[in-house]
């Protein structure tokens, strides 16, 4: 069985058999973190941070978790809402005048954060360049035409959420989302995460380990434009800052973050939001089938909503390509987070994540 790091309540045993488990089958290097009440009751780690197994996974190694980063991206903007710097149901237009163009004028920023803006990808082709671009980026978005009626459905923003919800943030702030992010979120929490990674941290990253190639899944590599998962171990990808796809953490950070949402707006003497504030992620914006994912969908503010999946409805969450999955549950004020380097097909995550996060609730019931 693979060896466990780090810290786990005597009670959460079961979560570390899961990491064990899924290292002895599936994965190469993997973090997980539980925070009961924001504070944490496991903190473990195990496996390799390279596909050799040459390196091993340590306390401070970190990976891109790919779209977990939208939750980060969306924490922002209830943050901002919360302190009345940002009204969700206002359009867009009022922070960044120049949106309204071609017919956009009553996309609401709600609209960005559940996918149902009709801007799931650019009109014009983009190169895997043009995303650290970010006012070409942006204004790109800014010019086109919505696909659909704003709210009128939902079609998965996998890399233009992040810029949107960026640029507003931006907009309201006059800090780009990463420099807001790591003021107002990572540093007051001392969380070790990051969306622009400074190249100080370089040494500690765990590159990317790509998916297998299966028929009738080419991931992010058929949007436009085409991600293959090798571009994250680049430098040019993790200096830039694409809120919806480059963040690099590990479990403790994600779990550390997103323990405030689950747990009224506060967590380990910090307090980012108010117990209302943390409700408007529950807020539906949008239920059926998402037209891009082809999948039945419930959105709120930034996260995917409970759909029967959870044992109790007041739950949010949100993964990344390749499978890391950060759950909060603001009834039992917990949240569970699973961030690896070994990416498995699909983009709706697969069984490690969900099978912790299993344990996680066995454990609690218990």
């Amino acid at each position: 069985m693979a060896d466990i790091q780090g810290t786990c309540d005597d009670r959460f045993a079961a979560v570390r058999e899961a990491l064990a488990a899924t290292l002895d089958d599936q994965d190469v290097g993997a973090s997980v973190a539980v925070y009961v009440d924001g504070e944490p009751v496991v903190d473990i780690w195990g496996g390799h941070a390279d596909a050799a197994r040459t390196v091993p996974w340590e306390r401070d190694t970190i990976t891109n978790v790919w779209s977990t980063t939208k939750t980060m991206t969306a924490l922002c903007a209830l943050i901002l809402a919360d302190r009345g710097d940002l009204d969700l149901a206002a359009p867009v237009a009022k922070y960044w005048p120049e949106f309204a163009a071609s017919g956009k004028e009553r996309v609401e920023v709600r609209h960005l954060l559940s996918h149902t803006a009709g801007l799931p990808t650019w009109d014009e082709p983009m190169a895997v360049e043009d995303l650290y671009d970010w006012p070409k980026a942006t204004a790109r978005l800014a010019g086109q035409f919505p696909r659909w009626e704003p709210g009128a459905k939902a079609g998965y923003h996998a890399l233009t959420q992040g810029f949107l919800v960026g640029e507003v943030v931006r907009r309201v702030t006059g800090r780009t989302l990463g420099t807001f992010f790591a003021e107002e979120v990572a540093g007051p929490l001392g969380a070790d995460f990051h969306i622009g990674l400074p190249a100080e941290h370089d040494h500690r990253v765990s590159p990317i380990i790509p998916p297998p190639p299966s028929a009738g899944d080419a991931g992010e590599e058929s949007g436009n434009p085409p991600v293959r998962a090798e571009v994250a171990n680049t430098s040019a990808w993790r200096r830039a800052e694409i809120p919806a796809a480059n963040g690099h953490g590990n479990a403790r950070s994600v779990g550390a973050v997103q323990s405030v949402l689950a747990n009224g707006g506060t967590a380990r003497g910090v307090r980012l939001l108010s117990p209302s504030g943390c409700e408007r992620a529950l807020e539906e914006q949008f239920s059926g089938t998402d037209s891009l994912l082809g999948a039945p969908m419930r959105y709120g503010m930034g996260y995917g909503l409970d759909g029967g999946q959870f044992p109790n409805p007041r739950t949010c969450f949100w993964g990344g390509w390749g499978g890391s999955l950060v759950i909060n549950d603001l009834d039992a004020r917990l949240t569970v987070a699973y961030m690896m380097n070994r990416m498995l097909s699909g983009t709706l995550g697969d069984t490690r994540g969900l099978g912790i996060a299993t344990a996680a609730y066995e454990a609690l019931s218990a």
